[in-house]
């Protein structure tokens, strides 16, 4: 894979000092400006609405009893604390390369990427998931534009 210059626009800029505070933490240099990823998915995710910018796929043990329990209840709140993002159906047979049970959560917007996903860190329980990005690279968005937690 390639990757862009991630400094290409900043070639014109002072260095940025490297005060360090008690903490170790380095001062920060702010310039009054936020990030426009902050309403915007940076590019090439997909935005324009045609597919969600990025698919959460939650996954759990068919065969353990308490597991499953589980996944049902996390999916019933999802869709009480969530009724605005697209949710699928839990699925206990295999499809497609799921292998376990499963489904799909649907983020279309950083607002709701920023809600959902810190919100599903603490309540995934003992679920594992799937996230990964749309870019219109379908093999590089599953096998290396991925994050997976649990």
């Amino acid at each position: 894979y390639t990757y862009p210059d991630l400094l290409k626009d900043y070639e014109s800029q002072p260095p940025l000092p490297q005060e360090r505070l008690p903490n170790l933490s380095l001062k920060p240099v702010p310039t009054g400006v936020l990030s426009k990823t902050y309403t915007e998915f940076a590019d090439p995710i997909i935005k324009d609405g045609s597919h969600p910018s990025f698919e959460v796929h939650i996954y759990f043990n068919i065969d353990d009893p308490e597991e499953k329990e589980y996944a049902y209840k996390l999916h019933e709140r999802i869709r009480r604390e969530f009724p605005e993002l697209k949710i699928y159906c839990i699925l206990e047979t295999p499809w497609a390369s799921h292998t376990a049970g499963m489904w799909e959560v649907n983020v279309h917007t950083p607002a709701q990427f920023g809600a959902f996903i810190p919100w599903l860190v603490i309540n995934r329980g003992p679920l594992g998931c799937f996230m990964h990005s749309n870019t219109g690279d379908e093999i590089r968005d599953h096998v290396q534009r991925f994050t997976l937690f649990g």
